[in-house]
């Protein structure tokens, strides 16, 4: 685990309820700057119910938030997006209709206009396009490309509001082998330039070839934390999750 002044992003006993049922119990996790970490588990483990109530969509029944060292649980999503916080969802959030240029410039006014110094939208839309591997779909609408490539549009997109902390919600669903190979470089890339970044996915050897710590979600309680290789080799996480090691 990073030490504690090296982490971004903590949940500290974070609990979410729906009646009676507990989605969320007691979770306590951490993001570290320049890295990956993983948060894997069975469909219905808690996973997206814990990102919605890091970003604010959703209010815990106890626990806490913190966000650079401070405690955010209170504040609005728009609030923690402006202290450095940004996500993707496992369905695109994209307009079709735009192209990917377009995409990622809506996201750079909107950005601007919360901002008090001056922003380059054209210019960051240029970088990140760069960035991220679409300037040879530029200027072609997003409904025009390979899903997997448009999940690369909406983490630039997010990009574009500068996060200290991305959150991406199966990023990897649609791709096709090659599309995750180039997308595991850009998270390396990411994290280079000290983005902390938590990675929800069901592919399970991208996890394990990105993160440097992984945290496994079962009945929405942490089932075990470690490096990849201590999840791989988790008796319990086999047993629960990732089969044995041959399907890894």
């Amino acid at each position: 685990m990073a030490d504690e002044q090296d982490l971004l992003l903590e949940t500290r006993g974070v609990t979410v309820r729906f009646g009676g049922h507990v989605a969320v119990d007691d979770v306590s996790i951490g993001v570290a700057a320049g890295a990956v970490t993983g948060l894997i588990g069975p469909n219905g483990a808690g996973k997206t119910t814990l990102f919605d109530t890091i970003t604010g969509l959703r209010r815990p029944t106890a626990g806490q938030v913190h966000l650079a060292g401070r405690d955010v649980t209170r504040l609005a999503p728009y609030k923690r997006a402006g202290r450095g916080l940004a996500r993707t969802f496992q369905r695109l959030e994209l307009f079709l209709s735009l192209s990917v240029r377009d995409n990622l410039r809506v996201a750079g006014d909107i950005h601007r206009a919360g901002r008090r110094r001056g922003f380059d939208v054209g210019e960051r839309t240029d970088e990140l396009l760069e960035l991220t591997g679409l300037t040879d779909v530029a200027d072609r609408d997003v409904s025009d490309i390979p899903t997997g490539r448009a999940r690369v549009v909406e983490v630039a997109r997010a990009l574009m509001t500068e996060p200290r902390v991305l959150l991406l919600d199966e990023p990897a669903s649609g791709q096709t082998e090659q599309e995750t190979e180039e997308f595991a470089a850009l998270l390396g890339r990411l994290t280079a330039n000290g983005l902390g970044i938590c990675l929800v996915e069901h592919d399970i050897p991208l996890v394990m070839k990105v993160c440097s710590r992984v945290h496994v979600l079962d009945y929405g309680a942490v089932l075990a934390s470690g490096t990849p290789r201590e999840i791989r080799e988790n008796p319990a996480v086999i047993a629960a999750y990732i089969g044995t090691e041959e399907t890894v």
